[in-house]
């Protein structure tokens, strides 16, 4: 699940701006779940993340500057937490939720400065991670693996970006 979620927000994170809410809402909604109540069945866990990424996305209807600022310390705290525990090759709660605080209050501080470029970021950043967290390779293919995502999902967000904002060129006159 997290994979297809990773893939959405890779390719359409910032044109499809309530999935980005959303979708980062049920990746963090479920890191958050699975350490909070270890032990319980996926299908619990899913469910607290399917509720938190549907009010992430219900609230980006309503209150969409506070739900990007939100949505963008989120994202950059989820990626800089899987950063940090992807480089300490070991899991120490304290160094996550660090990095999850810091990148959090960049990521906030870059959506409402910058919005559409740092959607396209964060919302790659996010995807990718989201990626090559769940494929079963080495850290060194999976660090390899998230710089092509990476890279992949910012070309394809900002040439679909791009599309948006240039206007179409004036039809020639007969």
């Amino acid at each position: 699940m997290d994979i297809l979620i990773g893939a959405a927000l890779l390719l359409f994170g910032r044109s499809l701006f309530r999935l980005f809410v959303g979708g980062v809402g049920f990746l963090v909604g479920f890191n958050f779940a699975s350490q909070a109540f270890q032990g319980q069945s996926q299908w619990v866990l899913l469910l607290i993340a399917l509720c938190v990424g549907l009010v992430a996305a219900i609230l980006s209807i309503f209150l969409q500057r506070v739900v990007v600022a939100i949505a963008g310390f989120f994202a950059g705290g989820y990626f800089l937490s899987g950063l940090a525990l992807a480089v300490l090759h070991n899991n120490q709660p304290a160094v996550a939720w660090i990095a999850f605080v810091v990148g959090g209050v960049v990521g906030t501080i870059l959506t409402t400065a910058l919005l559409d470029p740092a959607l396209i970021l964060l919302s790659s950043l996010a995807g990718a991670t989201a990626i090559a967290q769940n494929v079963p390779l080495s850290p060194a293919g999976k660090g390899l693996l998230f710089i092509l995502l990476l890279l992949f999902g910012i070309v394809i967000q900002a040439l679909q970006y791009s599309r948006t904002r240039v206007p179409p060129p004036p039809a020639p006159a007969e």
